[in-house]
């Protein structure tokens, strides 16, 4: 074989530039190929996008599609002269392993990643005529495979890839069963779904077809066979042909995998589908999955049919004479066509249809065709001749299959492939239509729903045959596929459903009512559970479109059929709590309005009906006013001040009080408005008891109260409330009114309370005192003794301050022994003064003797004494003595004074400084000047008075000084 050098290998381009609907759904496309051969092909196959070709000098070409320039091309271990020309190649569908059988009988194994086949010894003179490799399609080995001979024999088999030379690659062959029909023409087999050790294998001659099913051996691993059992304990379903011609090819094919599930998985592996072609044409239908034994079998052949010879060989309206003797030569299946090779022709039949969609003439006069193989993999078609390869393209094959499934009215079907939405649209119209013949009104309107049937059309049909749940169904439906742009259509279709919903309702109710009385058929138990249903269905609908529904509408809708449930089911779920609210206390169903108030969080609820629950439910509205902290209790006030002026009960159970009394105490509340609201409550009640007021007015204290004290007072005037009027007086300071309005009251012990509050002021206090003295010594009459006993209560008092109170009658002795402890007190007192003032006297006469002897105090320098400033001698210039004996020259205290005295006093010294210095002053004036400043230098020592002190942050030794001079 010389090959040429750009090996490869590429398909012809097809018909390109045409829309996809002008295509054909087949396109038979001949193969281009990149390299010259000197031989013709014997034989080819095709699997996971790799070709087998065979040669007749005895080679073998691999091709991978994936990669076309790579081709292997592997010679067989003999000439064709001593075992033959290669007569059949068996692909598997992983492409891992390669049978190849020779007209002489020899076998050998290939895998794909050898490229020396190896002689199958156990197989020698075994005419091999199709093969069933395993379904769990392995490529380290084949596992179990079942071989069809020419001698009607069935062996099952176990090859594996061997690098020993002595072991052989066949670890067995067993013979399985003999037919006496003649050859096998084909063998499948593969595993039930769900059932790991349940097999289906079935196998065709020239006039039978045979079906087995059950159960296998469970030895995977060569050791032993399997298939065994299955053949040992099941009978086969047999289908067979009366006289079938032995002269007619025939062979069994399988369709490809789908594309749409996952590819050969053993668990979830889809119904396909078989044709067996014979001398009466092509048998075909699914290999059913569910059941078993005898009964799958029956039932897959039962549901299949033929497709006839002649209608495949001289199809109508061809123009082609009839040629009766023509056969079919190969057959392959797609997904829904069966692909027939007759002669030169390539015929495509639809298999739900038995109709011809593609007849074209492919090969020369007088070529012949060696091979029909379907890479069950990649779904691809292979046809091979001498010379050439051509690929069958299938373009969009199901494109009709939805008009087939339409025809014979499998709607579900015909709608799984429907692809287009007007193909969808038509399948539903025709689906609805047909539903509606049969009667079946609710299964037609799910259908109708989805259909562009027109929509008045539709809701007349379901109305003039009385089909209220029909129409129900079909308007959800419509509902459900309206754009939300379709704001008017989707509301009024809403609307409309509400109607029907609250009709069906009142029909079922009335249905439970009557039923036991107008019929004994009719189920009340059934009729609730439908009641029930519908309900839910309403909420459903609900829940889902409340966005599509008018309030006002719904609520008259509703309103008008009297479905209170419904009703506030909408209201609910629409979250109109103002709805719901109004509605049961409308109807005084105070417990029910106030579930709906405990799940609100709008405040403006709230306020909106806490008036009327106020007054009808206090205890309960309070408890749940209380859990709530979005609210403002001032937008409450008006709800308790309505309940407290209809309260006759005690304080304590008052429950405006409770909330108030939470919201000053718990919340800390500053509303003055709340707090005034409580003042005036316990305030205006009519019980004497002021103690809760009291305790109230005692919390806010007096300097900054809560409450409006004014409002308060006026209120407690207006009430006669006498402790707390007082106690607000006092806290505003009007300690003179909280007395009088206290010894007014006849309050004497309140009044001296107060009385004692002003302890800043003396004075007051003693007025204050006063007027309470004035009262208790009225009252007391002839027990002036007892009155002064109450009165000794004040320090300030004395019984001078209280004879004017005492009536004229009153005799001195009454108060004598109080008249003496006073006399005796100021006696006291004025010897007191007496002593201080001869204490004064003596105090001025030594501070006149001290300032006589000021004039003659001195002071002794001594001649070595230096200035504590600068250090030089002290009597070299004008110098200062402090009695503390420090001693400064003139200039040197005043620099320091300078630098350590404040801005206003340095600025003077200064002044005087140069006044005197140049001149600009003289005389008396001058004199004057320098006594100033002498006072101003001289006021105080620098090192013991204030200015030593001020100079205490610094530090001893400075920057400028010799720190090793001090041992630093």
């Amino acid at each position: 074989m010389a090959l040429d050098p750009s090996n490869g290998f590429a398909a012809a381009d097809g018909v390109a530039d045409l829309a996809d609907g002008a295509l054909p759904i087949f396109d038979v496309l001949p193969v281009q190929l990149q390299f010259s051969i000197a031989a013709e092909f014997v034989a080819g196959q095709a699997a996971n996008n790799v070709l087998v070709l065979a040669l007749s000098n005895g080679r073998i070409l691999r091709i991978d599609l994936n990669k076309p320039e790579d081709i292997d091309d592997i010679d067989l271990p003999k000439k064709p002269s001593d075992v033959g020309v290669i007569r059949r190649m068996f692909l598997d569908p992983t492409a891992s392993h390669l049978i190849i059988c020779t007209s002489l009988g020899e076998n050998y194994y290939l895998h794909s990643q050898s490229r020396q086949p190896r002689p199958l010894a156990r197989l020698r003179g075994v005419a091999i005529e199709c093969i069933a490799w395993s379904p769990a399609l392995p490529t380290s080995s084949t596992r179990e495979i079942l071989i069809g001979a020419a001698d009607g024999n069935i062996y099952e088999g176990f090859i594996e890839t061997s690098t020993e030379f002595y072991r052989k690659e066949d670890k067995y062959i067993k013979s399985l069963q003999k037919l006496p029909d003649g050859p096998i023409t084909g063998l499948w087999a593969d595993t039930l779904p769900g059932r790991q050790d349940t097999r289906r294998v079935v196998v065709s001659t020239q006039s039978r077809l045979f079906h087995w099913a059950g159960k296998v051996g469970r030895s995977h691993d060569g050791s032993a066979s399997i298939y065994s059992k299955l053949f040992e304990s099941e009978q086969p379903v047999v289908h067979e042909l009366s006289r079938a011609s032995a002269a007619a090819p025939s062979m069994l094919v399988v369709s490809p995998d789908t594309e749409e599930l996952p590819k050969f998985r053993e668990e979830e592996t889809p119904e396909r589908a078989f044709a067996w072609l014979s001398s009466h044409g092509v048998f075909h239908g699914k290999l059913l999955a569910n059941g078993s034994g005898l009964g799958l079998g029956t039932a897959v052949f039962a549901e299949s049919k033929l497709l006839p010879r002649a209608q495949l060989v001289n199809p109508e309206g061809t123009g082609r004479r009839q040629v009766s003797a023509d056969y079919i030569d190969a057959i392959a299946l797609t997904q829904w066509h069966v692909i027939s090779l007759v002669r030169n022709r390539v015929v495509v039949a639809n298999r739900l249809t038995g109709s011809i969609v593609y007849d074209q003439t492919i090969l020369n006069q007088g070529q012949e065709a060696v091979g029909l193989s379907v890479d069950v993999q990649k779904n691809t078609f292979w046809l091979f001749t001498s010379k050439e390869i051509f690929e069958i393209v299938p373009r969009d094959e199901d494109r009709d299959i939805w008009k087939i499934m339409l025809q014979t009215q499998q709607f579900d079907a015909a709608l799984q492939y429907a692809h287009t939405p007007a193909q969808k649209d038509a399948v539903a119209v025709s689906s609805g239509d047909y539903l509606v013949s049969k009667g079946q009104h609710n299964e037609a309107a799910g259908v109708y729903g989805k259909s562009s049937k027109p929509f008045e059309e539709v809701a007349l049909t379901f109305i003039d045959t009385d089909q209220p749940d029909a129409l129900r169904k079909y308007l959800l439906t419509k509902l459900s596929t309206y754009k939300k742009s379709w704001v008017m259509q989707r509301v009024m279709i809403a609307a409309w459903l509400v109607e029907v919903f609250m009709a069906k309702l009142n029909s079922l109710d009335d249905t439970i009512i009557t039923g036991a009385e107008l019929s004994e058929t009719l189920d009340p138990l059934q009729t609730q559970e439908q009641l029930d249903a519908v309900r839910g269905e309403f909420h459903d609908f609900v829940n889902r479109h409340k966005s599509d529904l008018d309030r006002k509408t719904v609520y008259d809708v509703i309103g008008s059929h009297g479905r209170e449930e419904e009703l506030l089911y909408y209201a609910s779920a629409v979250d109109d709590s103002n709805f719901v609210l109004s509605y049961w206390v409308q109807r005084e169903r105070w417990s029910e309005a106030l579930k709906v108030l405990k799940r609100q969080a709008d405040a403006e609820v709230f306020y909106r009906y806490s008036s009327v629950l106020m007054t009808h439910s206090a205890t309960e509205l309070v408890e749940i006013l209380m859990r709530q902290s979005n609210l403002n209790p001032r937008n409450l006030i008006p709800a308790m001040l309505e309940y407290d002026r209809n309260y006759k009960g005690p304080l304590g159970q008052n429950q405006a009080v409770r909330y108030l009394h939470y919201v000053v105490h718990q919340l800390h509340s500053p509303d003055s408005a709340v707090h005034n609201t409580l003042v005036s409550i316990y305030a205006a009640h009519p019980s004497r008891d002021e103690s809760a007021l009291l305790a109230y007015l005692e919390s806010q204290g007096d300097d900054n109260p809560r409450f409006d004290p004014d409002f308060a007072l006026r209120l407690c005037i207006q009430h006669r409330r006498v402790l707390a009027c007082a106690h607000i007086y006092t806290g505003m300071g009007q300690y003179v009114q909280a007395v009088d309005l206290a010894l007014a009251h006849g309050e004497v012990e309140l009044a001296s309370i107060i009385a004692d509050r002003p302890m800043a002021n003396p004075p007051l206090r003693k007025r204050l005192w006063l007027a309470v003295a004035r009262k208790v010594i009225a009252q007391q009459g002839d027990g002036i003794k007892t009155a002064i006993e109450f009165l000794r209560r004040c320090d300030l008092l004395k019984i001078e301050d209280l004879i004017p109170f005492f009536p004229d009658f009153v005799v001195i002795d009454d108060f004598k022994d109080e008249i003496c402890a006073a006399l005796e007190d100021y006696s006291r007192d004025i010897e007191a003064l007496r002593r201080e003032m001869d204490e004064s006297s003596l105090t001025a006469a030594n501070i006149k003797v001290d300032i006589a002897a000021l004039d003659r105090r001195y002071a002794i320098v001594e001649p070595g004494e230096r200035c504590y400033v600068c250090g030089l001698p002290l009597l070299s210039r004008q110098f200062f003595v402090f009695p503390c004996q420090h001693a400064f020259h003139s200039d040197c205290l005043g620099r320091r004074v300078l630098e350590q005295s404040a801005v206003g006093k340095a600025r003077r010294i200064r002044e005087c400084q140069v006044q005197i210095g140049k001149g600009l002053v003289s005389g008396e004036r001058r004199e004057a000047m320098i006594a100033e400043l002498d006072a101003l230098v001289a006021s105080a020592c620098i090192l013991c008075s204030d200015y030593a002190i001020r100079r205490i942050n610094e530090p001893f030794v400075k920057d400028e000084d010799d720190k090793e001079e001090w041992g630093l």
